[in-house]
């Protein structure tokens, strides 16, 4: 699995809100919750932000050079793509 990684995210459409959601971890909410009531991927919000695993190529491009560089358990810096920005944390 080593050519696949497992994470989650939170997706909004403004810089400020991801800033805002990266302060709000900072202060100890979980990464779920805040998926579950503030990302517009209504799809993976239903899963705690969860977008399973996925390899290279799956993904658009900003988001996956982000999501491969992450550590597990890290959490990103807001990751601008054509969806909005992204927060995402890496699970495995």
């Amino acid at each position: 699995m080593a050519d696949k990684i497992k994470c989650s995210h939170i997706l909004v459409k403004k810089q400020s809100e991801s800033l805002e959601i990266l302060e709000r971890l900072k202060n100890g909410e979980k990464f779920a919750k805040l998926a579950r009531s503030l990302s517009v991927d209504s799809g993976s919000a239903k899963r705690d932000g969860s977008l399973g695993y996925f390899g290279r190529g799956q993904m658009v491009k900003p988001f996956e050079e982000a999501a491969f560089k992450l550590q597990i358990g890290e959490v990103s810096e807001p990751v601008k793509s054509e969806f909005g920005y992204h927060v995402i944390k890496r699970l495995g």
